[in-house]
């Protein structure tokens, strides 16, 4: 089986989409707001985010000046790293966001501790040291 390149989304595309989206978030501004402000439909703003469009340099200027950023900002790092990709990962923002709204540094511990054991054992819960689900979701719950 090969892989269709035209149909595979650029990482560097992903990853500006990714800030985009998350400054759009930031500033809870919706994808139809920000279409309305960069002149094209929030389709076309949700497929940016995704990736699955490039977006120009004069969209994306357009695109900043709504969201009260520069284009650099957007752009990022000329070299795409991991660490750029691991905020558009489905959920990653949900749970930085959540994460930030924990105030007690025991429950962040706790939660970090929990996320970085679920990593370990490949997000497989059935591979974790828990009596049973109960278990698990008493000490989440925690």
């Amino acid at each position: 089986m090969t892989l269709d390149l035209s149909t595979a989304i650029d990482p560097t595309d992903l990853a500006i989409g990714a800030r985009i989206r998350n400054r759009r978030e930031a500033l809870r501004i919706t994808q139809a707001q920000l279409a309305a402000g960069s002149a094209v439909t929030f389709q076309q703003i949700q497929k940016y985010e995704r990736g699955v469009n490039r977006v120009s340099a004069a969209r994306l200027l357009q695109i900043a000046a709504v969201l009260k950023t520069t284009g650099a900002d957007l752009l990022g790092e000329l070299e795409t790293g991991a660490d750029d990709l691991a905020l558009a990962t489905p959920g990653a923002v949900a749970l930085l966001t959540a994460f930030r709204r924990i105030e007690d540094g025991e429950t962040r511990d706790a939660v970090l501790s929990i996320v970085q054991t679920l990593a370990a054992a490949g997000s497989s819960v059935a591979s974790l040291p828990f009596d049973d689900d109960r278990s698990f979701q008493r000490m989440a719950a925690n």
